[in-house]
């Protein structure tokens, strides 16, 4: 089996655990209707409040971001009781994960209609057996786990501090489902960043989205 078969195999097989999670067996998706899907190739930011785009690795990105917030306001949805949120997040340069120091901890978030889905912390930090910035992703914070943990990608190249160095940009497929039957949806992400050791906190660390998709379901 090919890398790329395995990788589809286990994309599948997430999706259904999240699907199971969240409702029980008796449940059964009727309805799943794509209704927001943007890379951000055609510099498109209708409905985002504080959005920028970013050219990064020859790719246009949302971004980039410290210690800020972002809204998405999606309007006039479909018929649902369901939304599902998938978002391709890019952490740049030398996140430092769950340390509480002068160099940490370092949080990213997402808000669905104000339920914060997801509060944790990535680490790009070379791990060894004497010295590891453990991360909390994919668990909410605190959990350790090791750095870029579930990353989809771990080969790209920083964006300011570690620009010439391949490893220091991390990308995150991160998908949320949540009970939702209002016709507008606002999705927050935001993050709270520490570098007080940084002579330049922007170009140690910052954050950006590669890619939005938002689906409407219908679960009975």
């Amino acid at each position: 089996m090919t890398s790329h078969s395995v990788r589809k195999k286990t994309e599948i097989t997430f999706f259904l655990f999240l699907i199971a999670s969240l409702f029980s067996c008796e449940d059964t998706l009727t309805d799943e209707v794509l209704i927001y899907d943007n890379d951000f190739s055609e510099s498109d930011l209708v409905y985002f409040e504080k959005g920028r785009l970013y050219d990064f690795n020859d790719d246009t990105v949302l971004g980039y971001f410290h210690h800020e917030e972002i809204l998405l306001k999606l309007p006039d949805l479909p018929s649902h009781n369901t939304v599902k949120v998938t978002i391709d997040l890019l952490l740049h340069d030398s996140w430092d994960g769950n340390p509480d120091n002068i160099g940490g901890p370092d949080f990213w978030y997402m808000n669905l209609d104000g339920i914060q889905v997801l509060k944790t912390t990535f680490s790009n930090s070379p791990c060894e057996s004497t010295y590891c910035l453990y991360q909390s992703y994919p668990d909410n914070y605190p959990r350790f786990y090791e750095p870029k943990t579930e990353a989809v990608s771990s080969d790209l190249p920083g964006r300011c501090q570690y620009s010439n160095d391949i490893g220091w940009t991390s990308r995150y497929q991160i998908t949320k489902i949540i009970r939702h039957d209002e016709n507008e949806l606002e999705i927050v992400c935001g993050d709270e960043l520490k570098q007080e050791n940084a002579a330049d906190p922007v170009c140690d660390e910052s954050w950006s989205i590669a890619r939005i998709q938002v689906s409407t379901m219908t679960v009975n």
